[in-house]
């Protein structure tokens, strides 16, 4: 029987373009099973420290508080403040329409860090804690305010960024309603292919820097080369 493809995220996609051999280890089989780092751990630390200080003004923990400053700019802006908000989108009738996070049908899925609504006007900051900002994607901006645009049609531009706290950068893009769903549809090529892999069973690897120190699919030929 044909595996059948569940909801993506841009994690998940992302993971896919990268390795689709490692993304069957990790998401399908559990070959690898998920286990935080202390990389991982020190980044979700962070974001409930953030999330905390914004949503109650709990007081920052002394290891982040470099971060205090942002996120004072951000309490200062108008609007109300949405953190760690879940967005879905579904297919209906083949448009797609916003849909709760667990919605049966949902399709696609996505967390935003930080979403500031002001009439017509909304914010969507991701807060990134990777020392550089050298391979940042874009596409996850794209796709959160897409997703925003489906849950509130009242919204008619949003700002957004990803802040990388450590090293102080600001990638920024701004999206406007009616530029429509563009990034779903720039999407669907890597989609399709992410279907097919479901469909035929087939993973093939992609060998990448990745590969020697940092993967550890172990049934992979290219594994530590």
């Amino acid at each position: 029987m044909a595996l059948t493809p569940g909801p993506w995220s841009y994690s998940s996609l992302k993971l896919f373009e990268t390795c689709p051999k490692k993304y069957h280890a990790e998401r399908i089989t559990k070959e690898v099973p998920f286990s935080d780092t202390d990389a991982t751990l020190y980044g979700k630390e962070l974001h409930t420290a953030a999330e905390l200080y914004i949503k109650e003004g709990t007081p920052i923990d002394p290891r982040f508080a470099f971060i205090q400053p942002y996120l004072d700019k951000l309490n200062g802006i108008a609007g109300d403040k949405y953190c760690e908000i879940k967005l879905g989108v579904k297919k209906n009738d083949g448009r797609l329409v916003a849909c709760d996070f667990f919605d049966p049908d949902v399709w696609f899925r996505g967390v935003a860090d930080l979403v500031i609504i002001d009439g017509e006007k909304a914010y969507i900051v991701d807060y990134k804690t990777s020392k550089s900002a050298r391979y940042a994607d874009t596409r996850q901006l794209a796709l959160m305010a897409a997703a925003l645009f489906l849950k509130y049609p009242e919204i008619k531009k949003i700002k957004t960024s990803l802040l990388f706290v450590v090293s102080k950068d600001f990638i920024k893009e701004d999206f406007m309603a009616d530029w429509g769903l563009n990034v779903f549809s720039e999407l669907n090529g890597l989609l399709e292919q992410r279907a097919k892999a479901y469909e035929n069973d087939v993973w093939n690897p992609i060998p990448n820097g990745l590969c020697r120190r940092w993967c550890k699919v172990l049934s992979c030929a290219h594994c530590g080369s």
